[in-house]
């Protein structure tokens, strides 16, 4: 390896320490191995080489980007042809290189580097079950960005317009005052009306890292202004649509929790859904409303029962979208006893694990 090779992989790894990112020897001697084979300077196969070798977490692909401009003289994104994605501009940190590290690490003076990141993009991915309780915190925070709806449906009566079908007897009731003559003519069409969505939560101890984000979800339904019902499941159904209301979050999550006794209990959902079908949803609740069920699909009770609730809720229901939060899990299969019951009755099977998938949740509701 020529010296210059050597003096690169050293002022891209010196640059990345600066920048927070704890690059190991094993990772720079692992560059400098791949750098000498690749060449320095070919810059889309040294770029590639260097985000294999240095970079461990897609957090510090930004950081990356910043040292492997600082190293090689020219943007990462321009010379390899790849799109980085624009820095996010909300936190920022400052690298200025002064002369006594410069000369400490034997690099060359240069200018200051900025580099602009969000740990939000990390937050976005990141599944709940691993977020620490601030972390928790803070995604519950950034749901508020999200928006809940629903379609609007066409509604079965027909109303006086000013266009569409004829109206024959508007028109003939109108004709009357005129001595029989038709000199206006009446219309009626179907029009609009808001979709309703209803939300099946489990808060039973399998669903215990994801239970309060998921009520965080339905909170941003409800509070949004959508015509939402939201609803708890464990060993009991409880409508806690009252509770939500609060455009506090904080205090609806509290209400929501003291109104619900079975938080963190077993699992009956088959039973949970015949209280749900019996007392709100085959009378009306349910009927031409898009239905989501967020549940692991762990089930103690009967899985026949599950299966003929989930087959009354199909015949009523608009469509049934049942979010899974392991989805996401490599290997994933829907065989959990209450999973497999219910998936011949459900339009759609999502993730429901991040933040991400949430807003993919709110893409899929909408469409």
């Amino acid at each position: 390896m020529t010296a210059r090779p050597l003096e690169v992989v050293v002022s891209l790894v010196a640059t990345m320490r600066r920048l927070g990112v704890a690059v190991p020897v094993g990772s720079t001697v692992a560059f400098a191995i791949a750098l000498a084979e690749v060449g320095a300077d070919d810059r889309l196969r040294a770029y590639w080489a260097g985000r294999a070798t240095l970079v461990h977490d897609p957090v510090d692909v930004a950081a990356f980007d910043v040292a492997f401009d600082g190293a090689f003289g020219a943007a990462a994104g321009a010379s390899t042809g790849t799109d980085p994605a624009a820095p996010d501009a909300e936190v920022e940190a400052v690298l200025l290189v002064d002369s006594d590290e410069v000369a400490a690490d034997g690099l060359e003076a240069g200018p200051s580097l900025t580099v602009r990141w969000s740990a939000q993009d990390a937050l976005l991915d990141k599944d709940f079950a691993a977020c620490s309780p601030d972390e928790l915190a803070e995604a519950q925070g950034l749901m508020a960005d999200l928006r809940v709806a629903v379609p609007p449906k066409t509604a079965r009566r027909r109303r006086p317009a000013r266009r569409g079908e004829l109206d024959l007897r508007a028109t003939h009731r109108r004709a009357l005052r005129t001595g029989g003559e038709p000199l206006r003519l009446a219309h009626r069409r179907r029009r609009p009306r808001s979709g309703r969505l209803v939300l099946l939560c489990d808060i039973s101890g399998s669903m215990e890292p994801y239970a309060r984000v998921l009520v965080r979800f339905g909170h941003v339904a409800v509070s949004g202004g959508a015509r939402t019902e939201v609803f708890t499941l464990g060993t009991r159904c409880t409508r806690i649509t009252r509770e939500l209301r609060s455009h506090d979050a904080d205090a609806a999550l509290a209400s929501a929790s003291a109104a619900v006794e079975d938080w963190s209990g077993g699992t009956r959902l088959g039973e949970g859904l015949r209280s749900f079908n019996d007392g709100w949803g085959v009378r009306g609740l349910a009927r031409g409303a898009v239905v989501v069920i967020l549940s692991d699909g762990w089930d103690r009770g009967d899985a026949h029962l599950l299966g003929e609730q989930m087959a009354r809720l199909g015949r009523v229901a608009q469509r049934i979208v049942w979010v899974n939060p392991l989805k996401a899990q490599p290997g994933f299969a829907p065989i959990a006893q209450g999973m497999a019951a219910a998936l011949p009755h459900v339009d759609r099977l999502v993730e429901g694990h991040s933040l991400r998938s949430l807003a993919a949740l709110a893409e899929v509701l909408a469409s």
